[in-house]
Formats: C-alpha cells, structure tokens, sequence
C-alpha cells in the first residue's frame, strides 16, 4: 500500500470517528435524562414503600451512607444540553434535596423516631420536586423538543438550511402529536390554555416547513426562532 493511499485512508478513518464522537455527543445533550437523579430513585423508593410506612427507624438509620452517597453524586451532576434552561430550577431543587439530605441526617443521629420519620417525607418530597424540576410533563412534549434542540442549537447555528428543511416535516408531525395529546389530571385546569398554545407551535412549525420547501432561508431562520419561542410559550405554563 502506496504512502498515499494510507494517509488517505487514515484521514477518512479519522473523519468516520469524528463524526460518530460528535453524533454521540449530540445523542447525549438531547436526552432529557440525569442518570444520578435516576439511581437516587432506589433508595427512596425503599425508604417510602417499604421502612416508612413501617415506621421502621432502624431501617431509615441504615440506609444513610447510600443516601449520602447517591445525593452526592445528585450535587455534582450536570444537566444536559437539552435540559440547560431549567438551570435555575435544578439548582434550587437541589439545595433543598441537600438541605432534606442534612436534616435527614442529623435525624437519623438522633434518639427521636419521629422525627426521623418526618425527615424521610421531606427528603421523599423533596426528590420528587427535583424530578418534577426537571422531567418532561409529556412524553409527546420531550419529543417535539428533542428535534427542536438539534434545530436550534445547531443546524440554526451552522446556517445548515438543507438539515433545517429535512428536520422541519418532523417537526410538524412532533407537533400535531402535541396537539392529540391529554394532559394528567394534576394539570387539567391548564387543558384550554395548553390546547392554545400547542396549535400556536403547530401553526408555527407549518410556517417553517413552508419556507423551507420554498427555499426561502430568511423565513426559516425566522421560523426557527418563532418555532422556539412557542415551545418555550408552552413550556411556561408548566413552570
């Protein structure tokens, strides 16, 4: 094999990783997920369901250093990419998880059970606050954004108008699906204002389409900034 073609081979080689590296890195910020908010879920799950409605007190005691462990790695975790504007959100959820994990502690080194029983409601409401702070409320929403966020933050960035014109039938269809979609009954008084706001981003992601089959690159800018912006519309009125 010439010198030649072995560079050749090696620079396509190198271009091929590249381009995987990027794709996961990409796969990884569009994924609505905080793994160390997740593994959290098993010891809370345990302290909730099985030693607090027991009232057993020797089990909360026990399971302290996984609490402590876990909720550590909850304070050093980084959101990603997709989940950046809930920054303010995450931070508050989490200094009142840490302040739950504290008080829980100095329960559990104390004589009074009850106290500790009260301790474990508050670290249970808590978490659940963080994980309300920062999951998506609808599966059909988290999917529309997932597309969005690639839009938005990169395509929009890039200029790459012919991504913005591929991604654009996908969103309509993302968005239609939002707008099919039933709120839980915890949100039901939301229902009209919702059913608003989802035909707004319906209208909108149309308009992109539109512009992009009409290769018309200042109205897809356009529309991807008005496509953003009412998601973020409807995204508010879960806040």
């Amino acid at each position: 094999m010439s010198k030649r073609i072995f560079a050749l081979l090696s620079a396509f080689c190198f271009m091929g990783f590249s381009l995987l590296a990027q794709a996961q890195e990409m796969a990884g910020e569009t994924k609505s997920e905080v793994p160390e908010l997740t593994a959290f879920h098993e010891v809370i799950y345990e302290i909730w369901h099985t030693a607090y409605p027991a009232k057993d007190a020797k089990a909360l005691r026990g399971f302290v250093p996984r609490i402590n462990e876990l909720a550590a790695r909850i304070y050093a975790a980084k959101l990603p990419g997709i989940l950046r504007e809930k920054e303010e959100k995450w931070k508050t959820g989490v200094a009142q998880l840490k302040a739950a994990v504290d008080a829980y502690n100095t329960a559990a080194a104390g004589k009074d059970d009850q106290a500790l029983l009260n301790a474990a409601e508050t670290l249970h409401t808590r978490y659940e606050g963080l994980v309300r702070a920062v999951n998506p409320l609808l599966k059909e929403v988290d999917a529309f954004h997932q597309s969005l966020y690639v839009v938005y933050h990169k395509y929009l960035s890039d200029k790459a108008y012919d991504k913005i014109r591929g991604a654009s039938a996908d969103l309509v269809t993302k968005a239609e699906a939002i707008t099919k979609a039933s709120l839980p009954k915890s949100q039901a008084a939301k229902t009209e204002a919702f059913k608003k706001a989802a035909s707004e981003l319906l209208d909108a992601a149309k308009a992109l389409d539109a512009a992009g089959k009409a290769h018309d690159h200042d109205g897809m800018e356009k529309g991807v900034e008005n496509v953003h912006a009412k998601y973020q519309a409807l995204e508010s009125l879960f806040g």
